[in-house]
């Protein structure tokens, strides 16, 4: 008896009305919450400036706050990104150096570690990710369209890391260009009986918007809050790791160490430097005839196939229709 009363009452609560009401109550229940949930995220997100100091150390908590104003990507997905940086510490450890000296090369903000950069380029990766596998699914099927979106989330990935390292290079070119220039300046403001402090000062002005300027101005904003023209000079060399930027410095340092005039330092490597951009233009010029050697070779088979095409297609014509 009890069974048939149980067997009775399910189908007739199911057939109930208020089950459906109950079902979307529930629904529309969550997705409320969720709503809810999202916009104090989002209001969160763009409206609180910096973290709490907690237990962290102090720097790196000041260094993130930093970096939350500098960058809207990092300040919306700070979580992930943390959580991609812990990973890259142990996946790419042997490659963060360098990721680093290339950060600091560019002229990007210096509050970004290199694993944290990293990050940054693999979460942009697999924003394309949906775009890949929607484009490519359709053209080669699903499994092979998800294969080939993954390797091409991973070469994108590798792309934004080795724009990285081109924004560095150019930029470390930008500075040799200008190099002759600043130091030449410098040489008559210290001749014209300024202090190199104010010299400094001057040629930063005079450059403002440069990227040597950038570089200068972080030497005088390091001497100025206490640090010897040697510390500031060598946290100049670890920052861009460049062979004549370092050989410069190099020579400043011995020039402080011995007591040499920094007017006569500036004005040898003023000199040293337009030798070596006159020698970087004959080595370019040089190899432009190599460089030009297979174009000249295709528009010669292009020019070729062009004169003799339409004989050779008169030829083939008569000789099958005869």
């Amino acid at each position: 008896m009890n069974l048939m009363l149980v067997n009775v009452s399910l189908p007739a609560l199911a057939a109930s009305p208020q089950v459906p009401l109950a079902f979307g109550f529930v629904g529309c229940l969550l997705v409320g919450l969720g709503c809810f949930v999202l916009m104090r995220w989002l209001i969160g997100v763009f409206t609180t400036e910096d973290l709490q100091q907690g237990n962290e150390w102090r720097y790196d908590i000041s260094r993130i706050n930093e970096l939350r104003r500098a960058d809207m990507l990092y300040r919306i997905f700070q979580p992930v990104l943390q959580l991609g940086a812990r990973l890259n510490r142990v996946l790419f450890r042997d490659t963060l150096p360098e990721i680093q000296r290339e950060i600091q090369a560019a002229g990007l903000t210096r509050f970004w570690l290199a694993e944290e950069y990293l990050a940054r380029a693999e979460l942009l990766s697999l924003f394309l990710t949906p775009v890949y596998a929607y484009f490519l699914m359709g053209i080669v099927g699903t499994m092979d369209g998800l294969l080939i979106s993954f390797a091409l989330v991973i070469l994108t990935a590798w792309l934004l890391r080795r724009r990285l390292a081109s924004q560095a290079r150019h930029r470390l070119l930008l500075i040799k260009r200008r190099m002759p220039f600043l130091l030449d300046l410098l040489t008559l403001l210290m001749e014209a009986g300024s202090t190199f402090l104010h010299a400094l000062r001057e040629s930063v002005e005079e450059f403002h918007g440069h990227a040597i300027a950038e570089e200068f101005g972080r030497v005088l904003l390091d001497m100025n809050l206490g640090k010897t023209r040697s510390e500031a000079f060598e946290a100049m060399r670890d920052r861009l790791q460049d062979d004549e930027i370092t050989s410069i410095i190099g020579s400043v340092l011995q020039g402080e160490q011995l007591g040499t005039p920094l007017a006569n330092i500036f004005r040898t490597q003023a000199d040293v430097l337009r030798i070596k951009r006159t020698q970087r233009a004959e080595t370019v010029a040089g190899e432009a005839g190599v460089n030009m050697l297979l174009p000249a070779v295709v528009v010669m088979a292009a020019t070729v196939l062009i004169i003799l095409g339409p004989f050779l297609l008169n030829y083939f014509y008569l000789g099958l229709s005869m």
